[in-house]
């Protein structure tokens, strides 16, 4: 990596004083290198990854860009965005993180509500992106349940049979076919998504703000969002009283969220295999029973 030519082509695209070396590396970005990096009396956070992992900080940017523009949470102004020789970059707004206590908890939740207040007419997004590295079809359909069987469940499904998971994921057409009958009862209005709401993905800023990050942005069922808060935790009872002050959940929620949390623990069984292999394989058992009734 070419750190004074990235340096370079950071300070020509935002028109800072870039220092040529970063501050420090920064924990996480599996998908790519994290770093602190001074440009004068500012402060930078920017990730590099190999060039042709461009199309995906392009989609990040997207996503916080289309995020932004509701003016309802938070997240990182884009500053720059491009190659220097073999690596690809993203620069953000820094931001200082502070107590992600129960105020700032529940400006999440609220906040979180009315984001899912923007709405579209159909399913989908202007363009794909990445779930974590997997590429995200968003192409538009009318139909939710379609929408979520055919651009979430299937592609994922068919990247596991060539991942060599078959056996353990052999459940999966009859899951296929169950989805209408799953999501049955429940008339989605397509509502603007963060796309990847883990516990991970957002951060209180010392302001008391909360802020999102890494996005995978598309429009469909707002409870697919608050379903994979629960996925791994990382969100607190105050977060879920301001959401549900707003938009309560629904009856049969319970199932849903089974259903859109297996996207991403398919997800993770293609990304990572082990143990979410199996995990895949008992919620689709769940499923297709809670669909025989």
């Amino acid at each position: 990596m070419d750190l004074p030519a990235l340096a370079h082509e950071l300070g020509a695209l935002t028109g800072l004083p870039v220092a040529p070396q970063p501050q420090t590396r920064l924990k996480g970005g599996s998908l790519s290198q994290c770093f602190a990096w001074e440009a004068g009396r500012q402060r930078l956070f920017v990730k590099v990854a190999a060039a042709e992992g461009l199309p995906a900080l392009d989609a990040e940017a997207q996503g916080l860009a289309e995020l932004s523009a509701t003016h309802t949470v938070r997240v990182p102004r884009v500053l720059a965005r491009g190659t220097a020789g073999a690596a690809a970059f993203l620069a953000l707004e820094w931001i200082e993180s502070g107590a992600a206590d129960a105020r700032c908890e529940a400006r999440l939740g609220a906040g979180l509500a009315a984001l899912h207040g923007h709405r579209a007419a159909r399913c989908g997004y202007g363009q794909d992106n990445f779930i974590g590295a997997t590429p995200q079809d968003n192409g538009w359909m009318a139909d939710w349940p379609d929408f979520f069987r055919e651009r979430r469940l299937r592609p994922q499904l068919a990247l596991a049979a060539q991942r060599g998971f078959a056996a353990e994921v052999g459940c999966g057409e009859r899951l296929l076919a169950a989805v209408p009958a799953l999501l049955s009862g429940r008339a989605v209005r397509p509502s603007l998504l963060h796309g990847d709401l883990w516990g991970g993905n957002w951060l209180a800023a010392a302001s008391g703000e909360p802020v999102l990050i890494d996005t995978a942005v598309y429009y469909g069922d707002a409870e697919a969002d608050l379903a994979m808060t629960a996925l791994f935790g990382g969100f607190g009872s105050a977060f879920y009283g301001a959401y549900e002050s707003v938009c309560p959940r629904c009856p049969g929620w319970a199932v849903r969220a089974d259903l859109y949390n297996l996207y991403h623990v398919l997800n993770h069984a293609n990304l990572f295999g082990g143990g979410y292999v199996q995990e895949a394989r008992a919620v689709m058992e769940r499923l297709l029973a809670e669909a025989r009734g």
